[in-house]
């Protein structure tokens, strides 16, 4: 298992920020070295805050975004363009402002009609699309992510899938239908943990002080199945993106400085 290398800002704009130039930095990297970035976007409030910085950041024009595939780790399984789609935001906040390849893009299901049953027949196609994309050294159905952009909720909730939920026990299947979510929408399209775990990096980036807790309880050896974060891992690094208030109650031997 990987050390967490965690970074700790002094507030959710500096935070959004830092992360943002981290983010650019690695998939210049990446690409420097010949390959096209398997990136996993995510929702939520600092999530999207930090697209929004890549998006006015100078720095942007560096990576070569019609080189980089973009996944989802979930999604509200909600129409087409709904403005509370994860996939919705981020196009808002930096897909189509960068020249992507829209071949590339590989958004989860939308709901067309179907309502929550259409949930399950999104989460097959997405598990069936992340096999197409594996090859035969990633050692799994999904193919290796580089990065994972992963958020928390306050009970400690990541992508979606929630403390001693069903999807929290999964462990043969790389996406599942979340139903009767405890926060709206009730109705979601999730990786897996197992599925996350098969990332390269995985970046988990929060902020508030009612994640203070939780950080310090995954941190601290928190079992998943209570603090699903705690099983948010990736084979070469774990890296905790925080602010000074969601970092609040971690041990002293845990803080490193903050920038």
């Amino acid at each position: 298992m990987t050390q967490p290398d965690i970074a700790i800002h002094t507030d959710k704009d500096v935070l959004a920020a830092a992360a943002a130039a981290r983010l650019v930095t690695r998939l210049v990297d990446l690409q420097s070295s010949g390959n096209v970035p398997k990136l996993v976007l995510t929702g939520g409030g600092v999530g999207i805050a930090m697209l929004e910085q890549l998006r006015r950041s100078p720095a942007r024009d560096a990576v070569d975004w019609a080189r980089i595939e973009f996944y989802w780790g979930d999604e509200r399984f909600l129409p087409p363009g709904d403005p509370e789609r994860n996939e919705t935001q981020a196009r808002e906040a930096l897909l189509d402002h960068v020249r992507v390849d829209p071949s590339l893009v590989y958004p989860m299901g939308a709901d067309l009609g179907t309502g929550p049953s259409g949930a399950d027949e999104a989460a097959a196609e997405y598990a069936d699309l992340l096999r197409r994309k594996a090859r035969p050294e990633d050692h799994a159905p999904v193919p290796m992510f580089d990065i994972a952009l992963v958020g928390m909720g306050g009970e400690g909730h990541t992508l979606s899938i929630f403390p001693e939920s069903p999807a929290v026990y999964e462990t043969e299947r790389t996406v599942v239908a979340v139903h009767n979510c405890p926060k709206p929408p009730p109705t979601r399209v999730s990786l897996t943990l197992p599925a996350l775990r098969n990332s390269a990096e995985v970046w988990i980036v929060t902020a508030g002080e009612e994640k203070a807790a939780a950080v310090a309880m995954a941190l601290g050896g928190a079992g998943e199945v209570a603090i699903p974060v705690a099983g948010a891992r990736g084979r070469r690094r774990t890296r905790w993106l925080l602010d000074r208030s969601a970092a609040s109650k971690l041990p002293r031997d845990l803080v490193p400085s903050i920038g």
